[in-house]
């Protein structure tokens, strides 16, 4: 049964393939270690390079006078807050005698609120005793200014209270003047506008009571606030240590650059579109991905594994060379020392049934310029292949990377092998390699993947065969040794039927 392959894989490619963004990241990480490092190095030079000012610290306790148990912490940071205006500033460089304008003052020191009550001054200078010094003056302006403040509060209020207790005085004795105006008598409705009057007195005299008992508490509970609000820790410098800030600074930088190279890296990623994984590659080409060999010897315990898995691939390809009456060729994206390798590897397997001619459409000089030993195959070049005996085996050996020249691709092979490094092409130029090896009728037979993603787990096979392949794989047989086999699916085969009459069979 023949479904379309194409409509559902297109349907299920996500907007954003998360699996290969990771891998592309973290095959990137020379990037953002690099970076990292980077920002580890910049942070420890900074510290060292650039020490902080000389710093003193100061501690005030501060008393409010509408102090609650459940205060947020807001009386301390408008206390911090008017730490920080120009007031306060101007009255500390008046005591220093200082030439320093208070808007520049401002910048080299702050206020912060420990508890509700407890507020810290840190103070930069010039030097120790400048900042020390700078820390007691702004200590003193506060507290000062902060006094001037209760007092002002308490004398205001305490002068409201009595002038409202002046106001019922006058009220009271305008009562008791209509009180001693009234003469004794028996009139009901005298007698009751009296009472009247002397229950008006009784109150107005509570009141006065109430508000020069109020007034005293007023000028009562400023000596308590002005008492508890003092410097309780002198201004002292603070000790920088450089180990301490050289580690600190080159932590944050270390987290810094990693964060930045991992988002270079990411974004590098999507915007490059470069495939990684063999599912993609393979789908971009339209070809199945055969092998996979690294792109450097590995480590010792891994160089017996990688041996095996390139003669593994000689193998193959010596057998497909063998058994196709075209010429093969080998055709590198991005890894042009790798196929030199795999061609020379090639050659000395062939060369054991007889003379082998390798066609070198290369750009560089990674198989002109190597230097041959006994039992290698003859390298030549582009413009000598016609000079090559009919009766000595050749294939070639060529690239795909841009500005290849796809018209001369078919004197190198007919049917080729693409050598492709992961991560190299991007998605377009893939596409654009498939559509011109298929306008020059070359079949591509597989592709050998360089420097594949070792924790890579998705296939590389296309399953659907040809059926899905780019245009011309399908238009061409694919000739084995011995017999012409079509790599198109086959026709259905119908069952005979036995004629009903002579006239049916005719």
């Amino acid at each position: 049964m023949t479904t379309s392959k194409t409509a559902e894989s297109s349907a299920a490619t996500p907007l954003l393939d998360l699996q290969a963004l990771v891998v592309a990241v973290r095959r990137r990480r020379r990037l953002w270690c690099s970076m990292a490092l980077l920002g580890l190095l910049a942070g420890a030079a900074m510290a060292i390079l650039l020490p902080p000012p000389p710093t003193a610290v100061t501690k005030v306790l501060v008393a409010h006078q509408e102090d609650q148990p459940n205060d947020t912490g807001t009386l301390i940071r408008t206390d911090a807050a008017l730490l920080g205006t120009s007031r306060i500033a101007g009255e500390a460089l008046r005591s220093l005698k200082s030439p320093v304008k208070p808007e520049d003052f401002m910048r080299d020191y702050r206020g912060t609120g420990l508890t509700n009550n407890l507020l810290q001054i840190d103070v930069t200078g010039d030097s120790e005793v400048e900042a020390v010094a700078r820390a007691k003056a702004l200590a003193d302006a506060f507290v000062a200014d902060h006094v001037r403040r209760m007092r002002e509060a308490a004398k205001a209020e305490s002068k409201a209270l009595l002038d409202q207790r002046d106001r019922v005085r006058k009220e009271l004795a305008e009562v008791n003047k209509a009180i001693g105006g009234r003469s004794p008598g028996s009139d009901p409705e005298a007698s009751a506008s009296t009472e009247s009057l002397f229950a008006r007195r009784a109150e107005l005299n509570s009141r006065i009571a109430d508000f020069d008992q109020r007034a005293a508490e007023a000028r009562t509970g400023t000596p308590r606030i002005i008492a508890g609000t003092q410097i309780v820790d002198a201004p002292r410098v603070v000790r920088q240590s450089l180990p301490k800030a050289a580690a600190t600074n080159a932590a944050i930088g270390l987290v810094l650059g990693l964060a930045l190279g991992l988002a270079v890296a990411a974004v590098g990623t999507v915007v490059a579109d470069r495939p990684i994984l063999r599912r993609e590659i393979a789908a971009n080409l339209g070809a199945s991905v055969i092998a996979e060999l690294p792109r450097r010897s590995g480590r010792l315990w891994q160089r017996r594994r990688i041996r095996a898995a390139r003669t593994r691939l000689t193998a193959s390809l010596a057998r497909t060379v063998r058994g196709s009456e075209e010429t093969v060729s080998l055709l590198e994206l991005g890894c042009a020392r790798s196929t030199s390798v795999i061609a020379l590897d090639l050659g000395r397997a062939l060369a054991a049934d007889g003379p082998v001619a390798i066609v070198d459409g290369l750009p560089g000089q990674q198989l002109a310029g190597h230097r041959p030993k006994p039992g290698d195959p003859t390298v030549v070049g582009g413009e000598h292949a016609a000079a090559v005996s009919h009766q000595e085996r050749r294939f070639g050996v060529g690239s795909v990377a841009p500005g290849t020249a796809w018209t001369d691709l078919q004197y190198l092979g007919t049917r080729t092998v693409l050598v492709v490094r992961a991560g190299h092409g991007s998605a377009a130029w893939l596409h654009t390699v498939a559509r011109q090896l298929a306008d020059q009728s070359i079949q591509v037979i597989g592709v050998v993947l360089i420097d594949p993603d070792p924790r890579d787990r998705t296939d590389g096979t296309l399953w659907d065969g040809l059926h899905i392949a780019l245009r011309g794989h399908g238009e061409r047989p694919a000739r084995r040794h011995g017999m012409d086999q079509l790599r198109t699916e086959r026709p259905p085969m119908w069952a005979a039927r036995v004629p009903d009459s002579d006239q049916e069979a005719r």
